[in-house]
C-alpha cells in the first residue's frame, strides 16, 4: 500500500516506519524537519509540509492508500494545546481534495474527561491532571472526526507509552477510552511504542475498527 505517515519522526512514528517498509509498503514520511529522520530505503519518500496547512499536504496526500498520524503535541499548563484539533482539520480538508479516505491516528487512554474515575489514584490524581490539557485537545479531534461522514477514520487509544519495540503479544482491545478487566478496571498501564505502530498497521487489513475508537493494550 501506499502510506504517508505524519509524526514520522516521533518515537512511535519512527516505528511505524519501519514496520511499514518492513512489510514492504511504499511510505511517504511527512515531517517538518527531514534531518531528523534518519532512514534511507528504496521504497520511503521524505517531504517536508506544513502539519497545519491543507495546502501544504495536498500534494503529498495526493495518491496515497492511508494517511497515518502519530503526531504529538506537548502539554502546556498556560495555553490550551491545539495542535491535534488544528492538524486534524488540516489532514482532513487535504484528503477531501485529493479524494483519500481511509485516515488511521492515535490519541490516547482517558480522552474522555470522565474515564478514568476506575484507574488508580496515582493515575487519576497525578498522571491525568498533568497532561489534561492534551488529553482535552485529542479529545476534541476525536469529535471532530466521529462527525466527518465522508473520512473512513480509525483513533487507535493506547495507554502510556514505553519506547521499546513490537512484540509478539497478543492485544486486548475495548471500544471505548480503556481496556477494561472483568472488574471493570482498566487492564495494564504501558504498552511498547512497537506495539502501537503494529496494530496502526493490523488495520490496514481490517475493516473491524473504522469510524470507531479503539482503546488497546498487550496481555
Amino acid at each position: 500500500m501506499k502510506i504517508a505517515v505524519l509524526g514520522a519522526t516521533g518515537q512511535t512514528g519512527q516505528y511505524l516506519v519501519h514496520q511499514a517498509l518492513q512489510q514492504g509498503h511504499n511510505v511517504t514520511a511527512i515531517v517538518r524537519n527531514p534531518g531528523k529522520l534518519m532512514v534511507v530505503h528504496d521504497k520511503l519518500k521524505v517531504v517536508e509540509a506544513d502539519i497545519f496547512s491543507e495546502d501544504s499536504l495536498k500534494p503529498h496526500f495526493k495518491g496515497q492508500d492511508v494517511i497515518m498520524s502519530c503526531l504529538g503535541f506537548p502539554t502546556s499548563l498556560v495555553s490550551g494545546v491545539t495542535g491535534y484539533t488544528k492538524s486534524m482539520n488540516a489532514m482532513v480538508s487535504a484528503m477531501r481534495g485529493v479524494r483519500v479516505n481511509r485516515l488511521i491516528t492515535m490519541t490516547s487512554w482517558y480522552t474522555e474527561p470522565n474515564s478514568g474515575a476506575q484507574s488508580s489514584y496515582l493515575i487519576r490524581f497525578l498522571l491525568l491532571p498533568m497532561i489534561r490539557s492534551v488529553l482535552t485537545n485529542m479529545y476534541e479531534m476525536e469529535h471532530f472526526l466521529m462527525k466527518t461522514k465522508d473520512i473512513n477514520w480509525t483513533v487507535v487509544r493506547p495507554p502510556g507509552l514505553k519506547n521499546l519495540p513490537a512484540t509478539a503479544q497478543e492485544f486486548l482491545t475495548h471500544e471505548g477510552y480503556f481496556v477494561p478487566g472483568s472488574n471493570g478496571h482498566p487492564v495494564g498501564s504501558t504498552v511498547a511504542r512497537g506495539d502501537v505502530a503494529r496494530f496502526m498497521l493490523s488495520l490496514l487489513n481490517s475493516n473491524a475498527w473504522v469510524k470507531k475508537g479503539v482503546a488497546i493494550t498487550t496481555k
